[in-house]
This record gives structure tokens, C-alpha cells and sequence, in this order.
């Protein structure tokens, strides 16, 4: 169920770029440097709304469902500070409607992050980690 608001969304930006090109353009320059991504506003949406429908697909398959949660709380992250930036509106209802939306994508988020971290009854990996180094501590001849 997750992922069907990703989905959809991934699928209108791919879409429909240029209507949500003007609000990326306040954090694009910051996030696509350091990554290696294009500074296009255009072509940044595109790319989110590539990774939100695939981590969408995935994660209401089942497939990959920690790797694809992960994925979208990244895209999530710069999604919701480009698009729902409260804090710089004047008119209360306007405001009011992008607080909504900011807290949404927040509860959202909290959501993706449960479910990368859901290791579904499983050991983690860390848990793996620290057993194995555990047994070949125990292994290790001492005091020889």
C-alpha cells in the first residue's frame, strides 16, 4: 500500500516534469554535485520519479523491499523539502495545506524507514555479523 503513493506520483513526474521543475530548482544544485547527477531541474525530477515508481513497484511486490524502502526515503528526503516548504509561505491556507503535506511525506517516511529496517523475523545483518565474529573469537586458541 506504500508503495501505490509513489507509484503514482513517480509516474506524473515522468510525465509531467516541468510542472514540478521550478520547485526542485531550490534544492537541485545542492543535491546533484556531490552525487554526480545532471543540475537540470527537469532531468532531476525525471530521475526521482524513476526511482519512486521502480522502489514502488518493488516494494508492493515484496521485492527487495529493504533496498527499495531505502530508495525512496532518499528520493522522499529532497522530494518533500523542494516541494512542500511551508515555512516560506505568507497566505495561512496556502501554508497550512504545504504543512499538511510536508508532516505527510514525514509520516511517510517514517514508514519506508520501518520497513528497510524490517528484517521480516530474520537476523539482521549486523546480528549475523557480531555472532560470526563471537564464534571466531571463541575459536581462536588464548593464552598459547
Amino acid at each position: 500500500m506504500l508503495g501505490a503513493m509513489f507509484i503514482s506520483g513517480g509516474v506524473d513526474a515522468l510525465r509531467n516534469p516541468e510542472s514540478k521543475a521550478p520547485k526542485a530548482e531550490a534544492v537541485a544544485p545542492a543535491l546533484a554535485e556531490p552525487i554526480g547527477l545532471p543540475e537540470d531541474p527537469e532531468t532531476l525530477v525525471q530521475i526521482n520519479g524513476a526511482v519512486m515508481v521502480t522502489g514502488g513497484v518493488l516494494l508492493s511486490l515484496g521485492r527487495a523491499p529493504r533496498l527499495a524502502a531505502t530508495a525512496l526515503a532518499a528520493s522522499l528526503v529532497p522530494t518533500t523539502i523542494a516541494g512542500h516548504r511551508f515555512w516560506e509561505i505568507d497566505d495561512p491556507q496556502a501554508r497550512a495545506g504545504q504543512r499538511i503535506h510536508f508532516f505527510k511525506n514525514v509520516a511517510m517516511l517514517g514508514g519506508l524507514i520501518l520497513a528497510a529496517v524490517d528484517t521480516e523475523g530474520r537476523p539482521s545483518l549486523g546480528w549475523r555479523a557480531r555472532r560470526a565474529a563471537r564464534r571466531a573469537r571463541a575459536a581462536l586458541p588464548i593464552g598459547d
